[in-house]
């Protein structure tokens, strides 16, 4: 017969109740994540402040869990930030990315096996983000050389990054946060590499079906940042005897046209240029300067009645024998980047076309359709990840490549390569071997790093603050004190009592097994971060219940929530790969899914085994 444990005490039921609507929160898409994190918070020490919790005695002082703030994993969190930046900032990932793209010429299938491998050893030891941001553009432009679908290829690509990211303490956020959260339990730190071997089995077998297996169940899908079709001309507008508009103002013909006519000057008797004011009286023989895509220039040629020209000699009219030219032009794709300036501002307010000599063809945004017509997206409010279609001259293309607010993501356009970038990739080595062999603690390692990628020139410190994430320092903040709470109030040890009772007689096996799926569920329903500071109390409860190890079963909840493949808000290079390669919903369950089970059923073998369970 279940025999379920009595209730605990009052606070531990309030932050169990607390715990399940924080992951609540965390799936608002309507509510950002700090936003979520700091209610949280904010509900922890209000809380405790006034109802307070004694602890043998002593009381738990509200303040404490401000303390994440500066806990030694938010610390490295953010110094590896910061140097991943500098590695990023430098281009000193640029000669991997053009070697790949040159291979991709030769052999498609090899050069995706090459392509995943590369991704998924950089992000061992990077951030992902960058590994995605530098491959993604790469992964486009050969795809269409070589005929190939970029759909098969991109999403691969995303996952690989994670898979890689399982393989050292540094690979991601969530590593940092279960090995610290494990060591302030009391556990032996984990090396860098101490789960190196488990991670390399799983992420084997992963990447065999990355390669061998997604490609050919992905659904095919047309890019549409790949078209260039919404291409925007200059012409000229000649204003006929016969138009309609003669006599009239030009804020007259902007009314005739519902506001789409934008005209850059007005020239008049051949040498006069006027400037476009609405109260101009337009007169038999202007030529209005007019740029739009050729179906608007030609909406506008038959509403005001004038006659289109390719230039202000007035050659040959525009038709089909002497169609629209765009000479000197370059169709790119740019990213705004996490911590642009331009975040939340219009493209009227910061008047994008004169500050990056620039017009904007289309937007796209994760879980949108790409939006086409540059007249109509003026007022979108930009956010983080959005992809802009953009076109101009050859230089301004060029010249948005030293843009610190946008990237490049067209690979025509060279990604900045500067003479600081061996010195930056020196520097995240000495981060790695200096933190491997033990002479410093990665928390350490990373900040003299991040102050190295500083002082020499490497990294400002613009781009230094612009590579920290509210929300990543938000939500770790968040997660400890909620996982200290749980610890300290006896919650983590409740819900391991749940779980041994509802496991019954169940092996240590299917014990270990069954937490991991449990983190997996988790993980791509709410935050990776508060999944694993949650879960690593709860799974070293587990194993001291029932007198086994605890590392097996914290690796348990450290691989398990790294399973961020089933959904596209699991994890954020998720949205950048949505994005790009215009995947839908259903899409990450048909490939992520398979994948989850995949790497679960070979974690819940090797685990046991290498630890003996």
């Amino acid at each position: 017969m279940l025999s379920l444990p009595l209730p605990p005490n009052p606070h531990a039921t309030a932050v169990l109740l607390l715990a399940v609507f924080a992951m609540y929160l965390f799936t608002r898409k309507n509510l950002p994540l700090e936003t979520a994190s700091f209610i949280v918070l904010i509900s922890l020490t209000v809380g405790f402040t006034l109802i307070p919790f004694q602890i043998d005695g002593e009381f738990l002082h509200a303040e404490n869990f401000f303390h994440g703030f500066g806990h030694e994993a938010l610390v490295t969190v953010c110094a590896l930030m910061i140097a991943g930046q500098g590695v990023v900032r430098t281009g000193a990932l640029e000669p991997v990315g053009r070697g790949l793209a040159r291979l991709w010429k030769i052999s498609p299938g090899v050069s995706l096996l090459l392509t995943l491998l590369v991704a998924a050893f950089i992000s061992a030891f990077i951030n992902n983000v960058p590994v995605v941001v530098l491959l993604l553009p790469i992964l486009i432009s050969v795809s269409i050389r070589t005929k190939t679908k970029a759909s098969k290829v991109l999403m691969p690509m995303g996952f690989a990054t994670l898979l890689g990211g399982t393989c050292t303490t540094i690979g991601t956020s969530t590593n940092l946060l279960v090995v610290s959260v494990a060591t302030d339990m009391g556990l032996k730190r984990m090396g860098m590499f101490d789960f190196l071997v488990p991670a390399i089995i799983a992420g084997g077998v992963g990447i065999a079906y990355l390669w061998l297996i997604a490609p050919r169940i992905i659904p095919e899908r047309k890019l549409a940042l790949a078209d260039t079709s919404p291409r925007v001309f200059s012409a000229h507008l000649a204003i006929l005897e016969k138009s309609s508009i003669v006599g009239k103002t030009l804020g007259e013909a902007i009314q005739k046209m519902d506001g789409k006519l934008k005209v850059k000057s007005i020239r008049r008797d051949n040498e006069k240029h006027i400037m476009p004011l609405p109260s101009v009286v337009l007169k038999i023989g202007d030529q209005l300067m007019i740029r739009d895509t050729p179906e608007g220039l030609k909406e506008i040629e038959a509403v005001l009645e004038g006659t289109l020209y390719q230039d202000e000699n007035l050659g040959s009219p525009v038709d089909d024998d002497h169609p629209l030219k765009a000479e000197d032009q370059q169709i790119a794709e740019i990213a705004v980047i996490q911590g642009s300036s331009l975040r939340g501002r219009t493209f009227n307010e910061i008047r994008f076309s004169d500050r990056y000599g620039t017009i904007i063809l289309a937007i796209h945004r994760a879980g949108k359709r790409i939006q086409k017509g540059f007249d109509s997206i003026s007022d979108i409010r930009m956010q983080a990840g959005d992809i802009l279609l953009v076109q101009g001259p050859r230089e301004q293309i060029a010249n948005l490549k030293k843009e610190k607010d946008l990237l490049v993501l067209d690979a025509t356009v060279d990604l900045p390569f500067t003479q600081k970038a061996p010195l930056a990739l020196l520097i995240m080595l000495a981060i790695i071997l200096t933190a491997a062999f033990g002479w410093l603690p990665i928390s350490i390692s990373a900040s003299c790093g991040a102050l190295i990628m500083i002082l020499s020139g490497a990294l400002s410190w613009s781009d230094a603050t612009k590579a920290l994430s509210t929300q990543v320092v938000m939500i770790v903040v968040a997660s400890l004190a909620l996982g200290s709470a749980l610890l300290k109030t006896g919650g983590a040890d409740y819900l391991a009592q749940i779980f041994l009772s509802l496991s019954g007689n169940a092996s240590p096996t299917v014990m270990l097994s069954g937490l991991m799926l449990l983190m997996a569920i988790l993980t791509n329903a709410v935050s990776n971060n508060a999944t694993a500071v949650m879960g690593t109390p709860i799974a070293i409860s587990i194993a001291a219940q029932m007198g086994q190890p605890a590392e097996p079963f914290v690796l348990a909840v450290l691989f398990g929530s790294n399973m961020s493949f089933a959904t596209p808000m699991a994890y954020k290079t998720n949205l950048l790969v949505m994005n790009a390669g215009e995947y839908t919903f259903n899409d990450f369950l048909r490939i992520g899914i398979p994948l989850v089970l995949i790497l679960w059923g070979t974690l819940s073998w090797v685990l046991p085994l290498l630890y003996g369970l």
